[in-house]
């Protein structure tokens, strides 16, 4: 990487391939290299994104535990920063994980007993069930 524009393209790019959208892989990997908060107006600026589709991405990426806003007291301004740590990233993603299981479990009632689809339900059911296992044990163990 030669300079921040090849940075927050090559972020933007990446979190594509895991189906966000690239302005939201901009706005993340711009919020990866300030030091402090920052405001939606300056991260438009930083990537020459509007304020609009800013604000989107932001929401996204606090949605996926990627970053957090913080309101200002006495004013509609809200500033934005990456989060920090694995803690935060894993819980996000645990909850979302546990949403997909439990969107997963009522379909149990749906599929015949003993089908193919009984079987595969339980296999994808099982999977994600084991992640949350092991994302459980990673973040007891880092107390």
């Amino acid at each position: 990487m030669t300079n921040n524009d090849d940075f927050v393209h090559a972020v933007g790019d990446l979190l594509a391939s895991w189906s966000l959208s690239k302005a939201t892989g901009r706005v993340y990997g711009a919020l990866l290299l300030e030091d402090a908060p920052v405001s939606l107006d300056h991260l438009g600026a930083a990537v020459s994104l509007s304020k609009g589709q800013v604000s989107t991405s932001t929401r996204e990426l606090a949605a996926w535990g990627l970053a957090r806003t913080l309101p200002q007291a006495g004013s509609r301004r809200v500033l934005v920063e990456a989060t920090q740590g694995l803690e935060s990233l894993l819980e996000a993603s645990q909850r979302r994980a546990r949403t997909l299981v439990n969107a997963l479990a009522s379909g149990r009632r749906l599929v015949a007993s003993g089908s193919v689809a009984e079987q595969r339900l339980e296999d994808v059911i099982g999977l994600f069930d084991g992640y949350i296992n092991a994302g459980d044990e990673i973040l007891r163990n880092r107390d």
